[in-house]
């Protein structure tokens, strides 16, 4: 039966790669045979979490300490993944951040350290991994937006999180019509609520429990695994006419 998933040979970074979403997507691709490199600033995570995919899966793992929003060291992270690896086919956008505030006491310093990180830091890492995507005419880009990219809520008042995320959900559709001719295909995943460092604090709180239930159609959280075969089908050519698209894994939260 033919595996439309595998992954052989092939080379998949993916950023925020030292906890949560990241390590589990990392995974889920070395499962299929990708090479993988990991992204994010906290090498001793990094060098962890690498020794741990290549004992489990049996591919190469590199991991490089690599701060998104700095284009020189994205540009060296680049580098590195062309020297161990001599190609870069799936760019996994996952490094982000979250500022929990009503909007009236968010800063300007708070207001911009989200956009720089969650839409420019991936602007920077699409542009210069696709440098190399564009010569080898063959690409897959995946930005981690979110729902809330996609819709405001009532829940958790998060104003930039929301117009860093949006901007995410359309960058995705510019860099997917600019960069299709050239064989990369860029999509988003928008997660709804899951467990991660970032939200781990705000999904246990009986309010927020509570709330939950009855927004999310399906009455939960999303669980560990549940994100990753999402991300494979983008990853995989399988998903070779998909340009351009971003997809909700929420429950059914913005069905409703």
């Amino acid at each position: 039966m033919r595996n439309y998933f595998d992954l052989t040979g092939q080379t998949a970074v993916v950023t925020g790669a030292s906890t949560g979403l990241g390590v589990q997507m990392a995974e889920a691709f070395a499962s299929q045979g990708a090479n993988i490199v990991l992204l994010a600033r906290r090498q001793t995570l990094l060098d962890k979490n690498a020794e741990e995919i290549e004992r489990k899966f049996g591919v190469k793992c590199l991991a490089y300490a690599c701060d998104i929003t700095d284009t020189e060291r994205v540009k060296s992270a680049v580098k590195k993944t062309m020297e161990a690896f001599g190609r870069v086919d799936i760019l996994v956008n996952n490094a982000g951040t979250g500022a929990v505030a009503p909007a009236v006491d968010i800063t300007d310093e708070q207001f911009n350290n989200e956009l720089k990180i969650d839409l420019f830091g991936s602007f920077i890492c699409a542009r210069e991994f696709a440098k190399e995507m564009i010569k080898a005419k063959y690409g897959r880009i995946i930005n981690i937006a979110s729902m809330y990219g996609l819709v405001g809520n009532m829940a958790a008042a998060c104003a930039p999180y929301h117009a860093a995320k949006g901007g995410v959900v359309n960058m995705t559709r510019a860099l997917a019509a600019e960069w299709g001719k050239e064989g990369i295909t860029v999509n988003s995943i928008c997660p709804g609520y899951f467990w991660t460092p970032l939200t781990k604090e705000t999904l246990e709180t009986d309010r927020f429990a509570e709330y939950a239930k009855g927004a999310i159609p399906l009455g939960r959280y999303g669980r560990e695994g549940e994100l990753d075969t999402c991300a494979l089908f983008l990853a995989s050519p399988a998903s070779s006419y998909v340009n351009g698209q971003n997809i909700a894994v929420d429950g059914g939260y913005t069905a409703i």
